[in-house]
């Protein structure tokens, strides 16, 4: 809780923190209105998905260049440009007259995403560096705020009956709070590097660092996705019941996230993870039980150990010796990204052609994995 308590007192810390939360408040407030946006064009599953992906699209197109503009206009103005560029781009998908401008839309929407992402994952990497303070963790808790904050903005669907008014409020609302608060961080740049011809040596561990980020956010968007079907149809359990696995997960994912860098700066990033994951093998444990309370006990367990590693994982990449900071924030990103949107469809297949406890014996295996994973980080640190 010391680093919630140091975002909230101080505007240094606050300020990048926000960023967190606006990302999510505007990418929230888009997801409400999905089905919507759907109705409005007349498009079907299949086409709205193809839409979705164009978001993703757009995501991993940014991410190959994003840290390049990062170095060269320095961490807090691309920030403070991620802000304004999300902020511009946000109700673009709401606005969509048809499905191909609605798949153009989510493209820009989904690069300008991606591209705050990794410049707030630097700037907060850099910001720990030069103050050596552990925020990490508390600035994702903000993240998940922002989702919690978008989810509220249903209450205001009735009041307001458009999407594009509501979408125009919640924009006005992320830019104010950030012009207030955006010099905090816009002069920051990041510290030098010395850089080192690339070898397997030096990738090796931000190699390791990208597979744990695939596999843990690979897990979080296959629990997004399956938690309530794997309680309504493996735990059989009743109607009112099936979304409170992911409200435990999720509740969990945001509380552990404000109490991780007290923990981090006691044991340090590479333990603080091999916890995690051993939290998380416990909860799928308890998920596979297949009884209905210890299964969402199960879920609950999975987003508390989660909630620590990604943030970690930020904070381990964007410090991997000879690699500049916003590249090694990047390709933990990318991988995890890549992750989160390709596991689920794998697992659905799996649950498809054998059974729906296969796939999550499938993630414990892959938390197994992250833990065995320590070992090689933490002997790779000591080497």
């Amino acid at each position: 809780m010391k680093s919630l308590r140091l975002i909230l007192s101080n505007p240094r810390y606050f300020a990048p923190a926000w960023v967190f939360t606006s990302l999510n408040i505007l990418f929230g407030t888009w997801a409400i209105y999905i089905p919507t946006v759907k109705e409005k064009l007349a498009i079907d599953k299949s086409e709205l998905g193809i839409a979705i992906f164009f978001l993703s699209l757009g995501v991993f197109t940014i991410f190959p260049v994003a840290a390049k503009i990062i170095n060269k206009i320095g961490v807090g103005k691309a920030t403070w440009y991620g802000v304004l560029l999300i902020c511009a781009t946000g109700v673009l998908p709401l606005l969509a007259p048809n499905y191909y401008s609605l798949m153009g839309a989510l493209f820009v929407f989904g690069a300008t995403h991606g591209f705050t992402d990794i410049a707030m994952n630097t700037l907060v990497t850099e910001i720990e560096k030069e103050d050596n303070q552990n925020f990490m963790s508390a600035a994702h808790g903000f993240f998940s705020l922002g989702g919690v904050f978008a989810g509220l903005g249903i209450l205001l669907i009735a009041i307001i009956g458009n999407p594009v008014l509501h979408m125009g409020l919640a924009i006005a609302i992320v830019l104010l709070v950030n012009f207030l608060f955006y010099k905090n961080y816009v002069t920051i740049t990041a510290a030098p590097v010395e850089k080192e011809p690339f070898s397997l040596k030096l990738f090796k561990p931000l190699f390791i660092i990208g597979i744990v980020s695939f596999m843990v956010m690979g897990g979080e968007g296959a629990i997004i996705d399956w938690s309530g079907l794997f309680l309504k149809e493996v735990s059989m359990a009743p109607k009112a019941l099936w979304g409170t696995g992911f409200l435990a997960f999720s509740i969990t994912m945001t509380t552990g996230r404000f109490f991780g860098d007290s923990i981090s700066q006691k044991i340090g990033s590479i333990k603080i993870v091999a916890i995690g994951s051993i939290v998380a093998i416990i909860g799928y444990f308890a998920v596979l039980s297949t009884q209905t309370y210890l299964a969402i006990f199960g879920f609950a367990l999975i987003g508390l150990g989660f909630s620590v590693i990604i943030p970690e994982l930020f904070r381990i990449g964007g410090n991997v010796k000879g690699i500049e900071s916003s590249q090694g924030v990047a390709f933990v990103a990318g991988t995890g990204y890549l992750g989160f949107l390709t596991a689920p469809p794998i697992l659905g297949f799996l649950a498809d052609t054998s059974s729906l406890s296969l796939s999550f014996i499938v993630l414990l295996g892959c938390s197994v994995l992250v833990f065995l994973s320590t070992f090689i980080l933490s002997k790779k640190k000591t080497s």
